[in-house]
């Protein structure tokens, strides 16, 4: 018994660590102390049914699950993948149509939204709010009733914890209420994200917030509105739509410049436009927006593809050296990733482009072929769109490692992301940390199968993925939850493709 409880400690450790959870946080949500965990997770306390289930619920984890552990995934390999996949809609897109369903007083009904954990923990807080929500047909079709009023007292404060995109609340919510509490965001553990870009791009509307006891405390100056363009000193994505959705509820002209051009910043238009709020300027850094007093339509909006979906798959395909069609991908936003990617040697065609559902994105099907790389001759780092998307960049770690020669990756936006590309090397790859924000990776590359705990982030946790499709022998990636907050199915969908990956729990 001893041995189990030693067993399920470890596990409740891992899983506290990948949510970013401090062992006095954890304490908190199970209303216990610190010393309680500190004996659980050595394996020194007895465990009820109860307490096990509510620890399976803080930490969102199967952890807990009667019989069963954390996932984790098993890999054969070399891969060698064939056939043809459908990129799924943008997980970042979904989310922040999420959010901007609390402008509409009418039904929302989003089509083919990605079933991800993210979603899911978001949709727990909506629910708590009083908002209904339900899955429609066999097609990921999602959906929104708001009640009369919101609930914020009931809000699910273990769910919103285990989101950071909590925070996108702030924007549609200062023209609900005067006053109102949000849990502290959660999310991938990439180092500190500041929120003060929000709050600067909110504080025209009246908002202020103070951060106290783990909660946002937003009060509200109905007096305030702006009187001259915001200028946001972060062109973050997140920042652009919290004051996008800010602007939707102002009956006047917002100007918004320094705004993000990204993809789900300009899926987050389109829906805002079908809401009957006026949006000058998408795909470009200054949006005009004049918004509506209220908002009460029933809306149906399909949000876009997701571009980092597309790029994981020819990351798959490119170092397994397979040929695959990969559909469906939204063109605009991987141009720049596919032009580098030319300069390194890598061979593809492409087909001509066609509208998204949502009438509006460019989409194309891409057909990778095996391709000899070699380092680029620049760095590689990310920038704003139209630069090499931020999320993309941990892809190029791998690619890199399977190129001849020597590539500079600089992760600048994070401040210990990087650290992660070195876990490659347990893999076979050379992956030199120069420091916290710049690797060094020398190729090629001839992985070979080890087992890995997944990092607490989602790209490089998925990088180490697609390495151990091209490894050979069996590798094995543990507690793979954080896989699941930003993948629908990934696992499955590449067995599609070829590959032999099995999941599976310990206990």
């Amino acid at each position: 018994m001893a041995d189990y409880k030693g067993r399920i400690g470890n596990l409740i450790r891992d899983a506290r660590k990948h949510r970013g959870l401090t062992q006095h946080q954890l304490a908190e949500l199970l209303g216990t102390s610190q010393s309680a965990i500190n004996r659980i997770e050595k394996g020194h306390q007895n465990l009820s049914l109860e307490m096990l289930a509510r620890i399976g619920a803080a930490l969102d984890s199967e952890i807990v699950a009667l019989g069963a552990g954390p996932t984790h995934l098993r890999v054969d390999g070399p891969t060698t993948l064939s056939g043809s996949i459908d990129v799924k809609t943008s997980k970042n897109a979904g989310v922040a149509l999420l959010c901007a369903s609390l402008l509409n007083k009418g039904r929302t009904t989003l089509r083919k939204v990605a079933r991800i954990e993210e979603v899911n923990r978001l949709l727990e807080v909506l629910n708590s709010l009083g908002v209904a929500t339900r899955w429609v047909g066999d097609d990921n079709d999602l959906e929104i009733i708001p009640p009369a009023e919101l609930n914020l007292a009931a809000i699910d404060e273990g769910a919103a914890r285990r989101t950071r995109s909590v925070i996108m609340f702030l924007g549609p919510l200062l023209h609900r209420v005067d006053q109102f509490e949000l849990p502290y965001a959660g999310g991938c553990n990439l180092g500190e994200r500041t929120v003060e870009p929000h709050m600067s791009a909110l504080r025209p509307f009246g908002l202020e917030v103070k951060a106290t006891d783990g909660a946002y405390h937003a009060s509200v100056n109905r007096a305030i509105e702006p009187g001259r363009p915001i200028v946001l000193t972060e062109r973050g994505d997140s920042v652009t739509e919290n004051a996008l959705m800010a602007a939707a509820l102002h009956p006047g002209t917002t100007v918004i410049r320094n705004a993000s051009s990204n993809y789900m910043v300009q899926d987050l238009c389109f829906f805002l436009q079908k809401l009957g709020v006026e949006v000058e300027g998408i795909g470009t850094t200054t949006l005009r927006i004049t918004g509506k007093s209220s908002i009460d339509v029933d809306v149906d909006y399909a949000p876009s593809e997701d571009p980092i979906e597309a790029m994981s798959l020819l990351a798959a395909a490119i170092v397994t050296k397979s040929s695959i069609t990969i559909r469906r991908a939204p063109i605009e936003f991987l141009e720049l990733e596919l032009a580098i990617l030319e300069e390194m040697g890598f061979r593809y065609d492409r087909s001509e482009e066609y509208a998204a559902r949502n009438g509006e994105t460019r989409l194309v099907d891409i057909t990778t072929h095996p391709s000899d790389l070699r380092a680029p001759l620049d760095k590689i780092h990310p920038m704003p769109f139209p630069g090499l998307n931020i999320d993309n960049l941990p892809f190029f770690a791998v690619i890199a490692a399977v190129a001849e020669g020597q590539t500079l990756l600089h992760d600048w936006v994070y401040e210990n992301r990087a650290i992660y590309f070195t876990e490659l090397n347990k893999l076979g790859a050379q992956v030199k940390l120069l420091d916290p924000h710049r690797v060094l990776v020398e190729g090629p590359t001839h992985f070979s199968g080890a087992e890995i705990v997944c990092p607490p982030a989602l790209r490089p946790a998925v990088v180490l993925l697609i390495a151990m499709l091209a490894s050979k022998g069996r590798s094995v990636l543990r507690s793979t939850y954080v896989i699941h907050r930003g993948y629908e199915d990934l696992a499955e969908r590449l067995n599609e493709l070829g590959a032999n990956i099995e999941t599976f729990r310990d206990i």
